[in-house]
C-alpha cells in the first residue's frame, strides 16, 4: 500500500516559499536546542537535575521535530508526496513516542520543581542522580512502549477507499479515516494510550502543591522569587497544552484539513523553537554560560 500526502497541494505557488520558511525555522530548532545541549554538558554548574532534564528536552525537541519536517521539506522541494505504508507507520510511531515522551518528560520536571519548592530540605536527597538517571530511563522506555498496541493495530488495518492524505505526515485522524476496518477500537486505544492521561495528572498535582506553598509565603517578594523558580516551566507546560488541547480537543465542526495542518504546525514547530528562548532568556545562570561559550568559540575561530 502506498500513500500520497496532499501536503500544502492548495497552495501550489507557495511551495518555494514554504521550502525557504520551513528549512529556515528548521535549523533554527536544531541550532537552538544544540547550543542549549552543549552549554549544559560543557559547564559543570549546570549539572543539576532541571538542567539534565532540560538537556533531555532539548534532545526530544531536536528529535520529533526531525521526526516530520526533513520529509515535508523534501516533498516541498522534489513535488514527490508518495510515501509507502511502512514508512507511514514508522513516522507515526516515532511522532507518537516523541510526543508522549514531552508529556512524561514535563510532569517529571514538574515533580522536581515540587521537590525544590514544597521540600527543599530534602531536594539533594530525593533528587539524587541515581534516582534522575531512574526517572529518565523511564520517561524513554515508557515512551518507546506506549504507541506499540495502536501502531500494531494501524498496521494490521486494511485501506480500501482513496490512498490520499490530506495532511503532510501521517496523522492518527486521516489515516484512520481511509480506512475499511472498524477503526473504533483503535481511536479509543490512542486516546487512551498516546495522550499518556497520567502525566498530565502528575504535572496537575505537582503545581497544585506547589501554589498551594507559594500562597503560604507571606511577602510577596518571597512569592515571586519562589515562582520565578518554576514559571519557566511552567510556560513550557502551557505551551504545550494549550497546542496539544487545539489540536485534539477542538469542536467537531473545526475539524477540518486546513485547520489540523495549522495546528499541527503550531505543535509541531512552536514548541521546540520557543523551548530554549523560554528557557534561557529569564535564566542569569545560563546566561552568563552562554556569553562565556559564545566567547570561547570566538577566541577559537579567531585562532584557526
Amino acid at each position: 500500500v502506498q500513500f500520497t500526502l496532499q501536503c500544502f497541494c492548495n497552495l501550489p505557488q507557495l511551495q518555494i516559499p514554504l521550502f525557504l520558511i520551513f528549512t529556515t525555522i528548521y535549523a533554527d530548532i536544531v541550532f537552538g536546542n544544540i547550543v542549549v545541549l552543549i552549554a549544559i554538558i560543557f559547564d559543570a554548574h549546570l549539572h543539576t537535575p532541571m538542567y539534565i532534564f532540560l538537556s533531555n528536552l532539548s534532545v526530544l525537541d531536536i528529535c520529533y521535530t526531525s521526526a516530520i519536517l526533513p520529509k515535508l521539506l523534501a516533498m516541498l522541494y522534489t513535488q514527490y508526496k508518495a510515501i509507502p505504508l511502512v514508512s507511514c507507520i514508522v513516522q507515526m510511531y516515532f511522532f507518537l513516542t516523541f510526543a508522549c515522551c514531552e508529556m512524561i518528560l514535563l510532569a517529571v520536571m514538574g515533580y522536581d520543581r515540587y521537590v525544590a519548592i514544597c521540600h527543599p530540605l530534602q531536594y539533594c536527597s530525593i533528587m539524587n542522580p541515581r534516582q534522575c538517571a531512574y526517572m529518565l530511563c523511564c520517561v524513554w522506555i515508557t515512551s518507546l512502549l506506549e504507541p506499540v498496541v495502536f501502531i500494531m493495530f494501524v498496521a494490521n488495518l486494511s485501506f480500501c477507499s482513496s490512498n490520499n492524505i490530506d495532511h503532510f505526515y501521517c496523522d492518527v485522524s486521516p489515516l484512520l479515516k481511509l480506512s475499511c476496518s472498524d477503526t473504533t477500537r483503535g481511536g479509543l486505544t490512542i486516546w487512551k494510550l498516546g495522550q499518556c492521561p497520567r502525566a498530565r495528572v502528575h504535572t496537575l498535582v505537582s503545581y497544585v502543591f506547589i501554589i498551594v506553598n507559594i500562597l503560604k509565603i507571606h511577602s510577596v517578594h518571597g512569592r515571586y522569587k519562589t515562582f520565578s523558580t518554576c514559571a519557566s516551566h511552567l510556560s513550557c507546560v502551557a505551551l504545550f497544552y494549550v497546542t496539544t488541547l487545539s489540536l485534539y480537543m477542538r469542536p467537531t465542526s473545526m475539524y477540518t484539513p486546513m485547520y489540523d495542518k495549522f495546528f499541527s504546525l503550531l505543535y509541531i514547530i512552536l514548541i521546540p523553537m520557543l523551548n530554549p528562548v523560554i528557557y534561557t532568556l529569564k535564566n542569569k545562570q545560563f546566561r552568563n554560560t552562554f556569553e562565556k561559550f559564545i566567547i570561547v568559540t570566538r577566541m577559537l575561530i579567531f585562532h584557526l
